[in-house]
């Protein structure tokens, strides 16, 4: 399980920047419980406790042997620094299709796009972060796919990669923290994975 950090000197990226109050608010698109646009809110205060509900999005990308790119959040992250997480997630700007945005982003952060991406399903869910106490409700557009060329990841997002089998994730977890949101994601977006990467890869 090679774990590859994250260099280079990239400038910080809109998203980033945006959060930390040093370029325009990020928009986020509310959605009710069937995922029907209702509305918009900054960013920070979609995730302000109780939260309010939003469209996001989450990627799941695999190598030709099955095993999946983990990225592991930036320290100077607003929200869950510093742990271990899927390929990609973020948020849709409002009225972009969250497809697009997860192409978008994907390429942002790791500097390449995905080789395939295919739809995996949405998921509803309320996780608070224990550590900064803001709270992801959201309704999840999920993907799963392939990458082929190497990752080149943006410092200011991500602090190190590693692509990982069934079993390496499993001790990667007994040794540190994840995200709030990934075993839901996960779970959620199995079907796809397995069709994607064979039973044999043991997803």
């Amino acid at each position: 399980m090679p774990i590859t950090p994250a260099n280079g000197g990239s400038a910080e990226t809109a998203e980033t920047a945006a959060s930390s109050g040093s370029a325009e608010p990020i928009m986020l698109e509310l959605v009710d419980e069937d995922g029907t646009t209702i509305g918009t809110a900054e960013k920070l205060s979609a995730h302000l406790a109780p939260g309010k509900l939003h469209r996001a999005f989450s990627v799941f990308l695999f190598d030709d042997e099955g095993r999946l790119l983990l990225q592991r959040r930036a320290l100077g992250k607003y929200h869950s620094p510093g742990v271990w997480s899927n390929t990609c997630c973020g948020h849709p700007y409002p009225g972009e299709p969250p497809f697009v945005a997860a192409a978008r982003r994907t390429a942002e952060e790791l500097g390449t796009a995905p080789a395939l991406l295919r739809e995996a399903g949405t998921v509803r869910y309320n996780h608070p972060d224990p550590a900064s106490g803001l709270v992801e409700q959201e309704y999840n557009h999920l993907f799963a796919g392939l990458v082929r060329a190497t990752p080149r990841p943006d410092p200011e997002e991500i602090g190190e990669i590693a692509f990982v089998t069934p079993d390496e994730l499993a001790k990667l977890r007994d040794e540190g923290p994840f995200s709030a949101w990934f075993m839901t994601v996960l779970d959620a977006a199995r079907p796809t994975v397995r069709e994607l990467t064979g039973t044999a890869a043991g997803w």
